[in-house]
């Protein structure tokens, strides 16, 4: 049982309240109720509780830090507290006792507060390790021992998602354009960078009919343009640029590091917040992968890849930086394919070190012919 703070002998002026009350103690150790006698000391301002019970020295509550419980038994008595224990009471029959304690019904503020604190604290910090740290080690773990014909499956699944979202709800999906010249302009595109083509892991390109400026990367091999990307573009040479980026992220795994990260981020949020296993997880997830921010070392991994592949191609590593360059002067860093590429390091150095990789002395070449190029423009008429 917590103890009153020690109140100083009195002086021999000071003065008590004349008239002992009687009254019954329990002191919440054990059920037994203690007949006590009552005291008032109003210069001290405490009262004090004396019986042989409790021993020599008579309990001393400060007035100011007694308060008054309700009676759950009945109204014959009051039942007081002192806000220091939180479980000794003392019942109270003669109401005339209850004129010197001021603060009776005032509220005692809340025990615990600081370790209340500490746990909130706490709380927080295990959730942002847990999604900073933990959940992005543990998916660059796991994207390592998914099979490929996993990795196809969540691709083709997270590609229906985004068609649904972007349609919105109700309607059909989002329409992918399928001008047969404009695909084929496509594939001699890929076929330029070097990509793979012709087997069942081969990367899979479309463009969604969307006047976004975007372009991204899924699991599986999924590529993904917008038809504003394509109609954003002054050459065949800056789309081949961001397709070898995006390609790179593939190469790289990259997008399904991410989607796994994604998805164990929601499954954190949803123990916490709930409504994370219906539609509200397939928005969150379809945002999160259309305007996938990867980490520092995977933009840089993809930016290399694609100076590689644009230099084997014939097609100058600056078209990417180019392209950056004009959308973020057109669209500023946080729109459109934009918002997509802004990540440490900073865009600005990498359009600088985009331009670096192109060596000055060499005559690169467009990716595409006139003709073909009028296709890739015309893909989705």
């Amino acid at each position: 049982m917590t103890m009153p703070p020690p109140v100083p002998p009195q002086n021999e002026g000071d003065t008590r309240e004349d008239t002992a009350y009687q009254s019954v103690y329990f002191d919440g150790d054990t059920p037994l109720p203690r007949d006590v006698t009552l005291n008032v000391d109003r210069v001290q301002g405490v009262l004090e509780i004396s019986s042989p019970a409790l021993g020599v020295s008579p309990l001393r509550w400060p007035l100011d830090e007694i308060r008054q419980l309700d009676d759950t038994a009945g109204r014959s008595n009051v039942i007081l507290r002192w806000m220091h224990d939180p479980l000794a009471r003392l019942h109270l029959g003669d109401m005339r006792l209850l004129r010197d304690m001021p603060r009776l019904q005032r509220r005692a503020p809340p025990k615990g507060r600081g370790r209340l604190a500490a746990w909130a604290v706490t709380a927080v910090a295990a959730v942002a390790l847990q999604i900073g740290v933990l959940v992005p080690l543990l998916a660059d773990r796991l994207a390592t021992f998914v099979p490929p014909a996993g990795e196809r499956a969540l691709g083709e699944a997270t590609f229906g998602q985004i068609r649904s979202a972007l349609a919105g709800a109700g309607l059909p999906p989002l329409d992918t354009c399928d001008d047969p010249a404009g695909l084929a302009a496509l594939e001699t595109m890929l076929v330029g960078l070097g990509v793979e083509r012709g087997t069942e892991d081969a990367i899979k390109v479309f463009v969604l009919d969307h006047e976004m400026v975007n372009a991204f990367a899924l699991p599986g091999g999924y590529v993904v343009f917008f038809r504003g990307m394509i109609d954003a573009a002054l050459s065949p040479n800056e789309i081949a640029a961001v397709m070898a980026h995006e390609v790179g992220h593939v190469v790289n795994r990259d997008p399904t590091r991410h989607a796994l990260r994604s998805a164990g981020s929601i499954g954190i949020l949803g123990l916490l917040f709930g409504d994370f296993a219906g539609g509200a997880a397939v928005l969150f997830l379809t945002e999160k992968l259309i305007a996938a921010n990867y980490a520092q070392g995977a933009e840089s991994g993809a930016d290399f890849y694609a100076y590689g592949a644009l230099e084997d191609a014939g097609v100058s590593p600056a078209a990417l930086g180019d392209m950056f360059e004009r959308l973020r002067d057109k669209y500023g860093d946080t729109e459109g394919v934009v918002s997509h590429f802004v990540s440490h390091p900073t865009l600005s150095s990498r359009i600088e070190r985009a331009r670096s990789a192109a060596r000055p002395d060499f005559r690169y070449l467009d990716i595409l012919s006139d003709s073909d190029w009028a296709d890739l423009k015309a893909v989705c008429d």
